[in-house]
């Protein structure tokens, strides 16, 4: 037998006209049944059956959603619906994470899929098994995860479930009926995949741990990994690409890429980490900038400030205006008050930018980490932002949010639970940072927390 929330509907409704299926004799295992198709709650009626204009999704953006029911813990049931109109049941919830037009069924879930090899599973992924002979025997869809171990005899399974959404490791390809379930990709998936590799780990935007990358690992995550970081602008070097061997390169580039997004200390120590990651895969990193005259920094390091101003030390006596008044370490950093503003006299500007060089050329980016650490509040964690929630940190926020502009949902003003207003405001400072996708979802994370306080 499996373990407790093993979807074995007890009364699924077929498609429009299908007969109800009786309940049949409880077993130790509480029953999941599930609803059938129908359109979003609260939203339009949906048309006929069919892929036609399918939302292209990467699978960091089918994970975050996924997620989301996870972090929330919503609870199971056939006839209720969640916030995001979709059905709270096992095909409800694959539904909702593949944002499929409407709520569909374990009997026509396959149809917005492509059957692939259990062996090419990867996060984003569904296990699905349908019994058309009787729906109630066992029907059932997971979200795949992740492998949970070397040998992928288990995985690590998203699924509705009673009492609510879970994430737990699972054999493959479950607890029961296991031979039955057929693995299928989502047919408008875009995203990044690697060459002889997978994208594996139980992590939203596919990070494969900080375990494989490091000195003395060679695989496909860090040949992916220097691709990807070339692709911003961080070039690893050599005329044959990065390779797939770890090197003191790749630390670098990581940790030039890393401070480019604002990052300092640990959060910039040139191994990825998740955040890493899914700014990489997802694209939306903030990019190398030009790279500077040669002799000044090395390649993949334009993040760092030019040689021979990055500690405050003025122009070099006699080079003359060429080299003084303009220098190329304020290029980049965000707001250069010091040197544009004293565009008069050669001789005072030299004097003068001795005074304004340490703050306009120690690069920002650099300095921003530490006093933003000091000031803003630790990010309380995705629970307190959800349908209903309330509390001080709702009140942070919105406060925050208003100081930084992006208040003009606010009116009338909202009541004290997290509502739609919060979403709409919280994506408009997403959207503002250049996110798109699971990046702008309306729902403040991490990274969204220390930006909006930065």
């Amino acid at each position: 037998m499996g373990p407790a929330g093993a979807d074995r509907p007890a009364a699924v409704r077929l498609r429009a006209g299908g007969p109800a299926v009786s309940r049949r004799t409880p077993g130790p295992d509480p029953e999941t049944p599930q609803g059938g198709q129908g359109p979003l709650h609260g939203g339009p009626v949906a048309g006929p059956a069919g892929t036609a204009g399918l939302r292209t999704m990467a699978r960091a953006d089918i994970m975050n959603r996924a997620k989301r029911w996870v972090n929330a813990k919503v609870p199971y049931s056939m006839s209720r619906y969640w916030a995001d109109g979709y059905r709270q049941d096992c095909s409800g919830y694959v539904s909702m994470a593949w944002h499929l037009p409407g709520n569909e069924w374990t009997g026509s879930l396959a149809e917005f899929g492509t059957r692939i090899e259990r062996k090419d599973l990867k996060p984003g992924d569904i296990l699905l098994f349908h019994n058309p002979d009787d729906p109630s025997q066992g029907s059932h869809v997971t979200i795949f995860g992740g492998w949970a171990d070397g040998t992928h005899t288990k995985y690590v399974a998203y699924e509705q479930a009673k009492p609510h959404t879970r994430r737990q490791t699972t054999p493959m390809a479950y607890w029961n009926n296991s031979s039955q379930y057929q693995a299928y990709r989502y047919k408008a998936l875009k995203g990044v995949d690697t060459a002889g590799g997978q994208l594996g780990g139980d992590e939203g935007n596919g990070f494969p741990g900080a375990g494989v990358f490091g000195p003395g690992e060679d695989n496909a995550y860090v040949a992916l990994l220097g691709r990807l970081l070339a692709g911003y602008g961080f070039d690893i070097g050599g005329t044959a690409g990065p390779g797939s061997r770890w090197g003191e390169a790749h630390r670098q580039a990581t940790q030039a890429f890393q401070r480019a997004q604002g990052w300092a200390g640990a959060e910039a120590d040139g191994v990825p980490g998740p955040d890493t990651w899914s700014l990489l895969v997802n694209g939306t990193g903030r990019k190398a900038a030009p790279a500077p005259p040669a002799g000044t920094a090395p390649s993949g390091h334009t993040a760092a400030p030019p040689a021979g101003t990055a500690h405050g030390a003025a122009p070099p006596a006699g080079t003359g205006p060429a080299a003084g008044p303009v220098p190329t370490g304020p290029r980049k950093a965000a707001p250069p008050a010091g040197v544009p503003a004293r565009p008069g006299t050669a001789p005072p500007a030299t004097a003068a930018a001795r005074k304004a060089a340490p703050p306009a050329t120690t690069a920002p980016r650099k300095a921003a980490p530490p006093a933003v650490a000091a000031t803003a509040p630790a990010f309380p964690g995705h629970g307190h932002f959800r349908p209903g929630s309330s509390g001080g940190h709702v009140d942070t926020l919105r406060r925050q949010l208003v100081k930084r502009g992006f208040g003009r949902h606010y009116s009338p003003r909202p009541g004290p639970r997290w509502g739609d207003a919060d979403r709409r405001s919280v994506e408009a400072f997403q959207r503002a940072q250049g996110w798109r996708g699971a990046g702008a979802d309306g729902y403040p994370g991490p990274e969204t927390w220390r930006r909006l306080f930065s």
